[in-house]
């Protein structure tokens, strides 16, 4: 044959050689695994949508984190399940709240394990939404004293990173003031600075017990069809004093975190949803796919695609595949 071309092949023949120039690893490092810790004694509940993941309460909790300190994994982000809920929230803030609870209860037992605590109120709320209410309407800036409140009272739990998730316009600004005034000026924030309004989020909402009783999100989440917006978002967050920036979801917005990666010298954090692990969940208990290989191509493409930091429900079984590598 009279053909000229280029043999790429030759770089793909065995498993040494495809290792030996693969361009992308995932590393037990790299995850940050979601823990929901509820009010109450001897709790161990299975969410029914997301198989494996459990609510703990602090009594138990031990259980989970003996598992994740085995595995290697090195960071956990805290969600709050309150005993009780009112219209402000005062769960989020209260200085004995369920985050701030398990925050010290990981610090004294488990000291080199990073905690991230979520900043939020919708599952501290009656109504469910991520701010104060006034005749079902979201008010942004009264919203704002309370989110820096919750930021500050975990800081003082002991939580190595904030992490606010709430979407209010100016977030960043008042928990960045709110820990400086409180001697909390080395904590840094990890910002859900892109976050669009999903429909990937349902088993959290399981999980959290945290869907709005009225509306949705939309007023405050992004739309999934704007691009150029989270440009202007992450800009705001970077500018008022955020240190890292978190996209979710994850799979259907890996255009966004590559955007993210090539313009901001922050770390790059990707939510792989609760949406998304169920789904992989489900197909895999059907035998439709191979688990293990989707969630490794999954989370590997999410490498790829420019994140840093991968949140995710796999984080425990991706651990365990790496450590049989």
């Amino acid at each position: 044959m009279d053909l000229q071309f280029t043999r790429h092949r030759r770089l793909r023949q065995t498993a040494n050689m495809r290792a030996l120039v693969r361009e992308t690893f995932v590393r037990v490092e790299d995850f940050i695994y979601p823990i929901f810790v509820i009010e109450g004694t001897n709790i161990k509940n299975e969410i029914s949508s997301m198989p494996g993941v459990y609510q703990y309460s602090l009594d138990r909790l031990s259980e989970e984190m003996d598992e994740v300190v085995s595995l290697g994994i090195k960071s956990v982000l805290l969600f709050g399940i309150p005993s009780e809920k009112d219209e402000c929230g005062s769960g989020a803030y209260h200085d004995h709240g369920i985050v701030q609870e398990a925050t010290r209860f990981i610090k004294e037992r488990y000291n080199d394990i990073i905690v991230i605590a979520d900043t939020c109120l919708c599952e501290y709320t009656s109504h469910g939404h991520c701010g104060v209410i006034e005749n079902e309407q979201i008010l942004n800036d009264p919203s704002l004293d309370l989110l820096a409140k919750t930021a500050v009272s975990q800081a003082r739990a002991g939580a190595d990173i904030i992490a606010p998730s709430n979407m209010m316009d100016g977030f960043v600004a008042a928990i960045r003031k709110g820990l400086d005034e409180a001697g909390f000026e080395n904590i840094p924030i990890m910002s859900y600075g892109v976050k669009y309004a999903s429909s990937f989020y349902g088993p959290f909402r399981e999980a959290a017990n945290g869907a709005p009783q009225f509306g949705d999100r939309k007023s405050y989440q992004m739309d999934p069809g704007n691009r150029l917006e989270a440009f202007r978002e992450a800009e705001s967050d970077i500018n008022e004093g955020a240190d890292f920036l978190i996209v979710k979801p994850g799979m259907p917005y890996l255009d966004i975190v590559r955007d993210m990666k090539n313009r901001y010298n922050l770390p790059i954090v990707i939510y792989n949803v609760s949406g998304e692990f169920s789904m992989v969940k489900a197909a895999a208990a059907n035998g439709w796919i191979d688990e293990k290989a989707v969630v490794m191509e999954m989370l590997t493409g999410m490498k790829r695609a420019g994140s840093d930091l991968i949140i995710t429900y796999h984080a425990k079984d991706a651990a365990r595949w790496l450590k049989e590598q």
